[in-house]
């Protein structure tokens, strides 16, 4: 996602910053090269122009060439323009005071309505919601069924009423709903291989009888400007409230990203990050603009750590570390929820920095999976005492997890580290994100204990 922009616009924002002053001509020569990039991020032409000019204006000013760090000052105003761009803030669902809020899925087939939907309902789920999904795409094949196991993987119900018209199967479905408690509907809606009058009817029949509280476009990010222009026809017809970017893992160059919300006026609300049931992140403009330029994004990886570790679990591990009692099975458990996280790749291009010096290291995930397989091959006593793994241990233990005597001995060897660095802590009185007297530090926000074993 943005690879090659963000690779080309930091390298011109380097060469801006190794200047000790600049020229309107550096400048000019920067924001040239911004525009290429992108263009060839497939951004908008009209997007791209007016973003270089407002960009240009503000950085010959006065206070930008006669500044101490003037390189810096024109990637703060980058960064600033670029997130006004995509939207300023962050835009929610918009929840009725009356339930059931109802939210309309649109968008044309191929771009993953249904997918989307239940990745959304599993989304409401953590946020305490009781979603209803309401299956109205009765053309595709396998739609519905796609739906129901779409919701038994998330354990949220799903309503359908065979090949009805999709404008009752609407209709008794929030009835359903009202009966059933539910408080937010999400309704499926078909798609089309192309915008026509047909489906454009059919979409007008079910939001007049939903009166949706919001209509979603769902698109697909690897389209690129046909999926803004896609979003502008959708807009012009049924006065959308948001979009969904999907696929936004995938080959993308990001220009759709960049560009619907100048082009339409309509905020991206979410964006898919992949193919699992969770794999859906609310979209933050100010922190998609900091990846894209090379400042990471701490605070959606915070998230992710709150989201993904037990609070509980987190304190009893806080407490077996500060008595040393830290075990292979409580590294094994930390390891598998770091897995919940995401791809160790993602992760490390959220922290400040680490971006571009990622872009060559291969990080091998089955690494994780030779670890968990080492450790499962131990028996009780030596995940609890480790020093007890003599040579034959090692051959049985290599042996029934596939891995070689050596790779065994080096996982020991790497946790033993591991003690001894937490031995050091305790000693301190204070362990990784605490604060004096085992208190939780503020600015820590429960992060979980760092990943010591390099893959």
């Amino acid at each position: 996602m943005f690879q090659s922009l963000s690779e080309k616009l930091q390298d011109t924002f380097k060469r801006l910053r190794g200047k000790g002053k600049l020229t309107e001509q550096d400048v000019s020569d920067a924001m040239r090269e911004v525009r290429v990039a992108l263009l060839e991020a497939d951004v908008n032409f009209k997007v791209v122009k007016d973003f270089v000019a407002k960009v240009k204006e503000r950085s010959i000013g006065q206070e930008v060439l006669e500044s101490l760090s003037p390189g810096q000052q024109v990637v703060k105003i980058v960064n600033e323009e670029m997130v006004a761009l995509m939207g300023g803030a962050a835009n929610k669902i918009q929840i009725a005071s009356k339930p059931p809020t109802v939210i309309l899925m649109v968008g044309l087939q191929g771009a993953g309505k249904t997918t989307q939907a239940a990745k959304l309902a599993q989304l409401l789920k953590k946020q305490g919601k009781r979603p209803l999904l309401v299956a109205c795409d009765i053309y595709r094949p396998a739609a519905i069924k796609q739906l129901q196991v779409l919701g038994e993987q998330i354990d949220a119900p799903v309503f359908s009423l065979g090949q009805q018209p999709p404008a009752k199967i609407a209709q008794e479905g929030l009835r359903h709903a009202l009966s059933q408690g539910n408080d937010v509907v999400v309704i499926d809606t078909a798609g089309r291989l192309h915008i026509n009058e047909e489906l454009m009817a059919e979409l007008q029949d079910i939001k007049k009888i939903a009166e949706p509280h919001e209509i979603l476009l769902v698109v697909d990010a690897m389209t690129g400007q046909d999926a803004v222009n896609v979003a502008e026809t959708f807009h012009q017809e049924l006065g959308l409230d948001g979009v969904i970017l999907s696929k936004l893992d995938g080959d993308t160059r990001g220009g759709a990203a960049l560009s619907v919300r100048a082009v339409t006026g309509c905020p991206i609300k979410f964006v898919g990050t992949g193919e699992k049931i969770d794999a859906l992140e609310p979209f933050h403009p100010d922190r998609m603009a900091s990846r894209i330029l090379g400042m990471g994004d701490v605070l959606t990886l915070i998230e992710k750590a709150q989201q993904s570790f037990d609070d509980k679990k987190s304190q009893e591990m806080e407490e077996k570390l500060r008595k040393s009692e830290f075990t292979l099975d409580d590294f094994l458990e930390q390891m598998q929820q770091l897995k919940k996280m995401g791809p160790l790749s993602s992760l490390l291009e959220m922290i400040p920095g680490l971006g571009k010096q990622m872009k060559d290291v291969q990080i091998d995930e089955k690494e994780m999976i030779h670890v968990e397989a080492m450790i499962y091959s131990m028996t009780a006593e030596e995940r609890r005492k480790p020093a007890i793994i003599k040579d034959s241990r090692k051959k049985r233990i290599a042996r029934g997890s596939g891995r070689n005597v050596q790779d065994v001995g080096r996982l020991l060897r790497q946790f033993e580290q591991m003690q001894k660095m937490m031995k050091q802590f305790s000693g301190l009185g204070k362990l990784p994100g605490m604060g004096k007297k085992g208190k939780k530090d503020k600015k820590s926000k429960g992060l979980p204990m760092q990943f010591p074993f390099k893959f």
